[in-house]
């Protein structure tokens, strides 16, 4: 074809057809057509060809008039589930992409999504667009990838009994290795004679192989002299990501027996990673199989061994899973376990043999998609008396998302085991653990605890955002008066700093916005956690490992000899921790940590409860930061009602009998309808003053304590609680969850 128009300004010649790009046809079913009208303008802007019907029968002619590579079905509809459509769907045409949207979160939702010819995915209703559009180009890729591997394949079949025939004879009967190495003078004409003589016994090994294997010369020293000589390329397979089509072109055992290594094509050319690139046998015999020019490039005989490892093994293993995925039935079905502590108990095989099931690699992979998507906190799988529910912790709520049968329990289980690398054969006694998931949007990591209940283990992940920053001070919600005091405690060089509240409150997502407000690059900062919530460059970063004697007190002594300036604490859970903690706080260090109690005051009870003495907690303590969690309004859509007199009589103290007005979140779109849309921390701050040392040094009544405390100035969490409603950032419901009736 010429491209002189391109210059000169003329018309392109039409002496040959213009290519005609198909789009992809995309086929949406859904009864309701408010739905059908959103999904449709999702994929407005993509070059799509979008088809829409309101009933399964529709949807089935429409896949007899033509084909459809994709197929986004909803599960309710009349006359037909979409489980049973994607069944169908998938007689027409195996290798079309089958997706499921279901709103109603049931047994026979998620059943059917695994069973109904390996759905792609199932998507919860209400979906987020970016999502469900990201996932259609995903699918769109892989169908493409089925196509092309599908081709392969059938070319493959033909060419494998032509290629192990090229194996037996040619390959490296024409290498001129030997006689390169001759003529250089590095090998002698005996060895030379004696390497023809070893090829004509063997299996046809490569010459540069025999000549190692025998110490006559070095591999490097070799491949220097190729690369010299004849201008030859070594390059690190490492850099190489092989892809899958291309590692087809080139059989698996004739790699291993010639030690080549297909790495990439590029305009009918084939880059061939090759130890002995002068086989001039092997080349031609490759280049008459494959149908491409052959550039070889020099690697050495290890590496390549461990690419052909590699590829090979993994590769064809996640081809054979894709198409699993896609076009084959199911070989979950017929399996069934039983959790029964009376029964016999499962042997190690056939758990570990539950664990690759697809249904259950699929089950677990959605679960942690979904609760990532949605910003869960906790996932929570609990088996009841009649199936298995998954619960997410969104904004510190509990909230039922899927339900599982009993059957599925127990490969279920295994594999999130098999995750976290736990004992799969232990079903009676309490495991923790933990594992990294990357997801394409970001890495999080999982902390799993298992617990044996009567319907089956229960197990609870608690999702920790690697990538989540550390939040300012400014946006917590600490009062001006609060913030003040905060701000006065961490600005000390020595002393503690205390947050305390029940697990999840946010205590150390607190501590580690203190510890970067005040962070300076001259001090040296260490933090002890189980498990590391933040990652902060700045700060060394230790994890305890209980299990090897990595414990809190046993890290924090070390620490100590680290030269340490500012010491973060992850929890202070005994005595001897608090005793190195404080004891760290009164030498000139200083230490954040967080504790288990109900209250600011409560917190010096519980101290004297550990075993310290009074003086030390009054001579270190600077500050105790009492906190909880309320869900915020959401500010789409907040809007003003009247307050409900009966709650605002349960909460008590300054709400009895007020007249403020209130907020609610109507429900919307961007929090998800159901009226909070992220949270906002409650707070009180105890800040100690001489006084206040000595009457925790005197032991003195918490009463005359917390009377002391008011009068200057302390506010509790239930006055926090009154401003946050008063100026519309939380609501009464709210309120009374977390903080309960006065």
């Amino acid at each position: 074809m010429s491209y002189g128009h391109l210059f000169t300004g003329d018309q392109a010649p039409t002496d040959q057809p213009a290519s005609i790009v198909t789009p992809y046809r995309i086929l949406l079913v859904d009864d309701e057509p408010n739905v059908l009208a959103a999904l449709k303008r999702i994929f407005r802007q993509e070059n799509y060809e979008i088809v829409t019907c309101n009933e399964p029968k529709q949807a089935l002619d429409l896949l007899a008039a033509k084909s459809f590579q994709v197929i986004i079905s909803d599960y309710m509809m009349p006359g037909m589930n979409g489980g049973e459509l994607l069944k169908q769907a998938r007689a027409l045409y195996p290798g079309m992409i089958r997706i499921m949207l279901t709103g109603h979160a049931d047994v026979n939702a998620v059943i059917s999504a695994m069973k109904a010819g390996a759905v792609y995915k199932f998507i919860l209703k209400p979906w987020n667009d970016d999502d469900l559009r990201v996932t259609v180009a995903l699918a769109l890729q892989q169908f493409e990838l089925l196509q092309k591997n599908s081709d392969l394949q059938r070319a493959n079949q033909e060419q494998t009994k032509e290629i192990e025939k090229l194996a037996k004879f040619s390959v490296t009967s024409h290498s001129q290795l030997a006689i390169l190495l001759n003529k250089r003078g590095l090998l002698t004409h005996l060895q030379v004679q004696e390497l023809v003589r070893l090829q004509q016994q063997s299996r046809k090994e490569p010459m540069i192989k025999l000549i190692v294997e025998r110490g006559w010369l070095a591999e490097q020293a070799i491949h220097d002299l190729i690369g010299k000589e004849l201008m030859i390329q070594q390059v690190s397979l490492d850099e190489f990501s092989v892809d899958v089509s291309v590692a087809a072109l080139v059989p698996a055992t004739l790699c291993q027996q010639q030690i080549v290594m297909p790495l990439k094509t590029d305009n009918k050319r084939l880059t061939l990673a090759m130890a002995d690139p002068l086989d001039r046998g092997l080349l031609d015999d490759l280049r008459f199989v494959t149908g491409l020019e052959v550039v070889p490039v020099l690697a050495s005989i290890a590496a390549i061994k461990a690419k052909i490892a590699e590829v090979y093994r993994v590769g064809l293993t996640d081809l054979a899973d894709l198409v699993t995925l896609i076009g084959s039935s199911d070989p979950y079905e017929g399996i069934e376990i039983f959790i029964d502590d009376d029964a016999e108990r499962a042997s190690l095989e056939e758990l570990l043999q539950g664990t690759d099931e697809p249904p259950a690699i699929r089950l677990v992979n959605s679960i942690l998609l979904e609760a990532i998507r949605l910003g869960a906190s906790d996932i929570h799988i609990q088996p009841r008396a009649k199936n298995i529910m998954v619960r997410l912790r969104i904004d510190g709520v509990l909230v039922d998302k899927i339900q599982i049968p009993h059957n599925m329990h127990q490969s279920l289980v295994s594999r999130i085991k098999v995750m976290a690398e736990l004992d799969i054969s232990e079903r009676r006694r309490p495991q923790d653990g933990r594992l990294s998931v990357k997801t394409p949007q970001r890495i999080v990591d999982l902390r799993i605890s298992t617990l044996p209940t009567v319907n089956g283990e229960k197990i609870v992940m608690r999702v920790l955002d690697r990538n989540s920053a550390v939040l300012s001070l400014q946006v917590l919600g600490f009062s001006a008066a609060d913030l003040a005091k905060i701000r006065h405690a961490s600005e000390k060089p020595q002393g503690i700093v205390l947050a305390t509240g029940p697990t999840g409150s946010g205590k150390t997502t607190t501590l580690y916005s203190l510890l970067q407000s005040s962070a300076t690059p001259d001090k040296n900062y260490i933090t002890i956690e189980d498990p590391i919530e933040y990652y902060l460059d700045s700060a060394g970063q230790v994890l305890v490992r209980e299990k090897i004697g990595m414990t809190f007190p046993i890290i924090l002594r070390a620490i100590l000899r680290q030269d340490p300036d500012v010491l973060l604490v992850g929890e202070i859970r005994d005595l001897e921790t608090a005793e190195v903690a404080f004891h760290a706080a009164l030498t000139g260090h200083q230490v954040f940590s967080t504790l288990h109690t109900n209250s600011a005051l409560a917190t010096i009870s519980r101290l004297f409860d550990l075993g310290l003495k009074p003086f030390v907690v009054a001579t270190a303590l600077e500050a105790i930061i009492a906190q909880r969690l309320v869900r915020k309004i959401c500010v789409h859509c907040s809007t003003e009602e009247v307050p409900d007199a009966s709650l605002l009589l349960r909460l008590g103290g300054r709400f009895a009998g007020a007249t403020m007005p209130t907020f609610k979140g109507a429900g919307c779109q961007a929090c998800f309808g159901t009226g909070y849309k992220g949270r906002i921390g409650l707070y009180e701050v105890l800040a100690l003053d001489d006084h206040l040392r000595h009457m925790i040094a005197s032991q003195m009544a918490i009463t005359e304590i917390a009377r002391y405390a008011r009068e200057n100035g302390f506010v509790t969490l239930r006055e926090d609680a009154y401003e946050k409603v008063k100026n519309g950032l939380t609501t009464l419901e709210e309120l009374l969850r977390v903080l309960g009736p006065q």
